[in-house]
Formats: structure tokens, sequence, C-alpha cells
């Protein structure tokens, strides 16, 4: 198993501070930088930890220092210290800020996983979860390494996913065989589970939505009739936009080798049928009979 490789440094801003110490006149510039960085500390205290106390106050000075830090980073500025500090002394330390606070907005936007529902809308959730990620991601103890660039990579690129698959569950949805599905709650992997397992019978219509029996009835169907399932799945592929492509082919190249296997093998009806309901239809399984 291969781990992931973890980037620790200093906190961006420490570089540019440290930069800025190197040079021969630098109390003007230094002098600006705290008091901008105070500014920022006193209201980051006031909105997301606490103004009145001592620890508040610490605690949203290292956000400070990390929100800065993480505009700095994905500003794609080289890595030497000099380049982080000009950036910072041309635009400010509150822009900075606001650029490393945008991307954590942006960020808490995603999907957090892909079962969508009402819950997720709710703005309380909302807030709740950008502060969750706003703290994870920028909290930098000067004093320390630092890693919140590349969390916030990572989280970037796995809810960016979540995105895709959503939508990706969205568009089949629309083009349900049976008309829309307006289900407000959305297992996104459930409905591309099905759409894929369906697809095997052929160039049929897009199944978004199942029932018991129509588990049974594609069942017996698919055991019945010898089958091109790369066929039935390219169907699928042609009527379906480019770029959810590569969803769909992940899922099928899972499926290939189990769940299809299963439901063309002699496996009792039932017991596939409960595979299916547990394991990839969830929730888009509509239970209609015992």
């Amino acid at each position: 198993m291969q781990l992931a490789h973890i980037n620790t440094h200093p906190p961006h801003l420490v570089q540019a501070l440290e930069a800025l110490a190197q040079r021969a006149d630098h109390q003007e510039a230094a002098q600006t930088l705290i008091h901008e960085l105070s500014g920022i500390t006193v209201l980051v205290a006031k909105k997301f930890t606490n103004d009145r106390m001592a620890d508040g106050l610490l605690e949203a000075f290292y956000l400070t220092v990390g929100c800065i830090s993480l505009g700095i980073s994905q500003a794609n500025l080289p890595e030497d210290s000099e380049s982080k500090l000009t950036f910072l002394l041309h635009h400010g330390a509150e822009y900075v800020f606001q650029m490393g606070f945008r991307h954590i907005r942006e960020l808490s936007g995603l999907p957090y996983h892909t079962f969508v529902s009402d819950f997720d809308s709710d703005p309380f959730v909302q807030q709740l979860r950008f502060k969750a990620l706003f703290s994870e991601i920028c909290r930098a103890d000067p004093n320390s390494t630092w890693t919140g660039d590349d969390v916030y990579k990572k989280e970037w690129l796995d809810l960016k996913s979540n995105q895709s698959i959503v939508e990706c569950a969205k568009w089949l949805r629309k083009k349900h065989y049976a008309g829309p599905v307006k289900d407000p709650d959305l297992d996104a992997h459930a409905v591309i589970s099905i759409a894929v397992i369906f697809a095997i019978a052929g160039d049929g219509p897009i199944v978004a939505r199942v029932r018991q029996k129509d588990l049974e009835t594609l069942i017996q169907g698919v055991r019945k009739t010898p089958l091109d399932i790369e066929a039935g799945w390219n169907a699928l592929l042609k009527k379906v936009p480019s770029e959810y492509h590569p969803i769909l082919r992940e899922r099928m190249d899972e499926y290939r080798s189990t769940i299809v296997k299963k439901i063309l093998s002699k496996t009792s009806i039932k017991a596939v049928i409960t595979e299916i309901q547990h394991s990839y239809a969830g929730s888009e399984l509509d239970i209609d009979y015992p």
C-alpha cells in the first residue's frame, strides 16, 4: 500500500515573514502587516472563536495565519519565500486572507457526500460545515509545521468527485423512463448503480428508480436470453453526456465481475435482489412486496 505524500512545512505566512526579516529596511512593512494581522485576528475571534478570552484570540490568530497561508498557496507562486512575501506585500494581508476564506467557502459548498437531502441545504448545517472546514484546514501554529494546503487539495478532489457523481445521478433521474424522479432525497451512487445494472438488458430506456418487481423481471429476462452486456453498456454511454462517462465506466468495470456475474448465475433470484437492495440500490429501490 502506497501512503499518501504529505508535505509538511511552516505556514506560508511564516515563510513570508522570515523573508521580510532578512530585508535591511523592513520596519515599515512589518508594522503594516502587524496592524493588518491584528485587525483580522479580532474579526475572526468575533465570528468564529471568542474575542473576550485569551484562548479565543489565540485560536483566531492560528486561523488567521492558516487562512492567509492558504491564500498564498493557491496563488500559484514560486516556492521561494521571497515570492510569497512580494505577493503578500503587494496585495495586503486582508486581501490574501479573503482569498483563502473564499476557497474555504467554495469548498464548503460542494457535496459532503453522495446522499443528498433537504438537511444539507439547511443554513445552520451549512454554517457548521464551513466552520469545521475552516478550522480543519486553516488552523496553523506559527511554531509548528502545517499541512493545510495538502488537506485542502485532498478535500477539493474528494468533494468535486462527489459533485460529479451527484450531477450524473440527477441527469439520469431527469431521463428516467417513467418520467423525471422528483424525490428531494437523492442516493446518487444508487441511481448510477441501477442505471448500469439495467443497461445490461440491451439498448433500453434509462432506469434510475426501481421496484422489486422490476429487478425480478430483469433477472428472469437476462437469464433466458443470451446478452451482449458490453453492447448494452455502450448504448447507455451514447445517451449520457460525455462528462459522466468516466463515472459510469468505473461502475461498469466494477460490476462486470461482481453483481452482473451473480445476476447471470444460478444464484436464487431472491438472494440476488436482496444483495442489490443492500449493496447497490439503497433508498432508490421502492419496496413493493415482501
